[in-house]
């Protein structure tokens, strides 16, 4: 187990002489008073009843219950503790908290140093995690153990003779232990809560000393004593480097980690050994880059781990000096965190000189400005030649016989850091202006670049020491943070430029093939008489739109990672960004029993709002990138590509809708009922319109109708024009649009003549005159359907003999067409040859024939025959 590190706080007086007086008092701030247990009880071995010497089995029970009941009372005893603890800091941190609030920004630098002293102790000594480990498995034990010996009691069965009082008294232990180790587990719960607690709370009291000391000086101005001070510092430095103890901390190390070592070193050899096939693989990564045809995104990924690769010597090898001085002592030790922090800082710079680097990542992929790129490869070793030793030696001064030299070698180091990189930022911000010179924006920020070191460091020279170390330590990581996200950007837009440029070759070909074939319906169209729209209305993105769109979502992407991360890093230092949260605007209900009200926050609305502008953007920019990133890839026909699209888009307002509704404590359990009344008036009102909108969907999905087809529905035909999520739009022969609702097209039957199949079969009917030969006439026939040029070879073509009429022989020639356009063109052009094939054979086609029968008329009295 381990040990809780409580707090034990000196107690304060009224005034502020008083607290500075007893602030100075040896005791810490916080003490390893409070242990775990070492020992749990032990485990309760239950036996079967048949089986087992039962007088034993008491005794064993007997002994368990007691360990039990001494586990409880050191448990009882530790809770108690631990609460008075916990009351104390509690009233500590609120007393320390009124009279920092009263005392406001009138408070001495010896007292800010003091502050800092507390808040180094709080951070060394907080709550051993293991603590609430060791809680957590003692509760998990004891619940099992709670399991376990209700079943054994419930197969318990005691008897009236002898050997039943056994079992009897063996009963009664049980039920005793049983009640001892549900006390345990009770006293447990309670002491997980109270250390979890006072954990909070030492993280709470930190972040108060932390922004506290942030707007206190905490130094002395430079003066004489700061120069006596820095010569100290360098006697106690010459002191401190003394080759035996260096000897012996490398050995230590060295025993101790060997295997890393060993690691570390095959790694950074075998580097060195490739560097030149890196340095190669790198340059040939860009090679094909604007190449549509050759070019890919995995080449910029290739040249993003071989830039990586050649970043990491550098790095190893410091990380080697880290673990060589590890053992060492105090001081040797401190140097390790500094050859760790100076590892850190050189994977940063030497990761960007190496993307900056001739014919690397910024040049080859992504087109960064050359100049800019000139002055980062030329800059950076120098800026890392001085930021490296530095850092090493800055991290001396964090141990307890060298915090007495913060002032003055502490203070030294950080100037030269700042003058170090109001120079670096200078000369990069000279080259990234070169191009823009009159750039407002880049003038504002190559000052703010340029003097924000400088300003730093007289606050610093000031007494602000600490203000101006957590800012700048706080700048450079949040101008790191802002280079990994706009590292994120490139690497997003390179991807999104690939696609983009390979979509447009693609939908140049599908336009030209489009054109050509939309062409020969044209003329087929025309040569049969026939109107065909002028264009189909395929939903697709325009590529422009695509590009705008998806740029658009990724930089907003990025932009809400790089704020969050901002956010997180700023807010526990400047106080004012964590105003919002405490400003209550409402309250709300839990559906806990006895539950506090859920406050809700201006901290709260303003991320709903966010939430909800958000969605609208995502909603706004989201086809672009579907279209680009996903859709291309799949070989999806239009219309699923559509609905896809406007399901996702759905999807996103929902989600949106929910999380905007749950951050302002809108709860669904209140809210169902109105969304059911809500159903069931759009189930009546509109009816329709749903089951046209829902019938739109399941057209995209399943396609029985598609852009192009022609389909013939409620004794309409026509060609597919568009199709929208409510109507379908048909133009028929005549060039008529008839927009039919997509219910229609779901409910009733429907012919569509191109659907999997475009051959379409065409009867054509001839008669001959009675005594034409019949085999000749049929196989004229078949010649005339062999020689067409629309009559398609499968399926073959076929001439039969179907009835004797009233004047004619009748026959059917029975052909397949390759479009329907073509029906009307073959029906001329076969009756046409025909007519020609049959005349030239001398075979007759004869008019219709009617046999008339003359009666005579009988003499009318009274006429004469001329009248009649």
């Amino acid at each position: 187990m381990a040990l809780l590190c409580s707090l034990a706080m000196p107690t304060y007086g009224q005034d502020e002489t008083e607290t500075e007086s007893e602030a100075k008092a040896p005791v810490p701030a916080v003490q390893p008073e409070i242990k775990a247990e070492t020992e749990q009880p032990p485990e309760i071995e239950l036996q079967k009843s048949m089986n087992a010497d039962i007088r034993q089995q008491i005794q064993a029970l007997r002994a368990s219950l007691n360990q039990r009941l001494t586990g409880v009372e050191s448990s009882i005893e530790r809770l108690d503790y631990a609460e008075s603890i916990l009351n104390r800091l509690k009233d500590e941190y609120e007393s320390f908290e009124l009279r920092l609030e009263t005392a406001g920004l009138n408070l001495t630098g010896d007292y800010a140093g003091l502050l800092k002293q507390r808040l180094e102790r709080l951070r060394r000594q907080t709550i051993a995690s293991e603590l609430i480990k060791g809680i957590e498995d003692q509760l998990s034990t004891a619940r099992e153990e709670q399991l376990r010996l209700e079943e054994y009691e419930a197969i318990v069965d005691p008897e009236d003779d002898a050997r039943g009082q056994l079992r009897s008294e063996r009963a009664r232990l049980i039920r005793e232990l049983h009640a001892a180790v549900t006390q345990h587990i009770d006293v447990l719960n309670d002491y997980y809560n109270t250390v979890t607690a006072l954990q909070e709370q030492v993280l709470d009291y930190q972040t108060l000393l932390q922004q506290r000391l942030f707007w206190l000086p905490n130094a002395s101005p430079v003066g004489p004593d700061t120069l006596s001070g820095l010569l100290k510092s360098f006697s106690w430095l010459a002191s401190e480097i003394a080759l035996d103890p260096f000897s012996l901390a490398i050995k230590e190390s060295f025993e101790e980690r060997t295997l890393r070592l060993g690691a570390l070193f095959v790694i950074f050899a075998l580097l060195l050994f490739k560097r030149r096939t890196i340095k190669a693989n790198l340059k040939a990564n860009g090679l094909h880059v604007g190449n549509v045809g050759r070019d890919r995104i995995a080449m910029t990924l290739l040249a993003l781990f071989n830039s990586v690769l050649l970043t990491l010597p550098g790095v190893l090898a410091l990380a080697a000096g880290a673990l060589l001085l590890m053992e060492g002592n105090e001081f040797f030790s401190a140097l390790s965190n500094g050859f760790t922090a100076a590892a850190f800082i050189t994977l940063l710079l030497n990761f960007i000189h190496k993307v900056a680097r001739k014919d690397g990542l910024g040049d080859r992929h992504f087109h960064w400005n050359k100049h800019s790129l000139k002055a980062i490869r030329r800059e950076i070793p120098i800026l890392l030649a001085i930021l490296i030793p530095i850092t090493i030696l800055s991290a001396t001064t964090a141990t307890p016989s060298g915090s007495e030299f913060e002032e003055s070698l502490g203070r030294l180091l950080f100037i030269l850091v700042s003058v170090a990189l109001a120079i670096f930022a200078q000369r990069i911000m000279s080259a990234v202006r070169a191009d823009k010179p009159d750039g407002r924006f880049l003038r504002v920020l190559h000052f703010l670049a340029v003097a924000t070191p400088p300003v730093l460091a007289v606050a610093s020279v000031l007494g602000y020491h600490y203000t101006a170390l957590e800012l700048e330590r706080n700048l450079f990581i949040s101008i790191c943070w802002l280079a990994f996200n706009a590292l994120l950007f490139y690497l997003g837009l390179r991807a999104l430029a690939v696609r983009e440029r390979r979509l447009t070759l693609e939908r140049l070909r599908e336009q030209r093939a489009a054109e050509r074939k939309m062409a020969e319906a044209r003329e087929s169209a025309e040569s049969s008489g026939e109107g065909m729209p002028p264009a189909l209305d395929m939903p697709e993105m325009d590529l422009k739109d695509i590009n705008q769109q998806s740029t658009s979502l990724l930089k907003i992407l990025v932009a809400v990672v790089a704020i969050s991360g901002l956010w997180v890093l700023w807010a526990n230092v400047i106080p004012a960004l964590q105003l919002f949260d405490n400003i209550t605007l409402w309250t709300i209900a839990t559906d806990l029993e006895g539950g506090d009200p859920l406050p809700i926050t201006l901290g709260d609305l303003m991320l709903a709002l966010l939430v909800g502008a958000g969605t609208v953007l995502a909603v706004k920019n989201l086809p672009g990138t579907l279209e680009v990133m996903v859709l291309s890839r799949m070989h999806l026909q239009p219309g699923s590509g559509y609905a896809i699209t406007t399901i996702a888009t759905y999807l996103i307002v929902i989600v949106g809708v929910i999380i905007c509704l749950g951050v302002v404590g809108v709860q669904w359990s209140k809210l169902q009922w109105l969304v059911a009344a809500l159903g069931v008036g759009l189930g009546f009102g509109l009816q329709e319109i749903v089951a046209n909108f829902v019938s739109g969907i399941i057209l995209l999905f399943e396609r029985p109708i598609r852009v192009g087809d022609t389909v013939t529905i409620g004794g309409i035909t026509g060609t597919v024009s568009r199709i929208r999520i409510r109507a379908t739009t048909l133009v028929d022969w005549d060039r008529k649009e008839q927009i039919i609702p997509n219910k229609t097209f779901v409910t009733q039957d429907l012919t569509n003549w191109t659907l999997s199949d475009p051959i379409t079969r065409v009867i054509l009917r001839v008669g001959v005159a009675y005594g034409s030969d019949v085999d000749t006439v049929q196989q004229i026939l078949m010649d005339v359907a062999d020689d067409n040029e629309r009559v398609v070879d499968d399926p073959a073509p076929a001439v039969f003999c179907v009835g004797l009429g009233d004047s004619s022989i009748d026959f059917e020639v029975r052909v397949f067409v390759k479009d329907l356009l073509d029906i009307m063109p073959l029906s001329h052009e076969i009756h046409a040859s025909v007519t020609k094939a049959l005349r030239e054979a001398g075979i007759e086609i004869p008019f219709p024939q009617r046999d008339l029968h003359v009666r005579t008329v009988p003499d009318i009295p009274g006429l004469t025959r001329s009248d009649q």
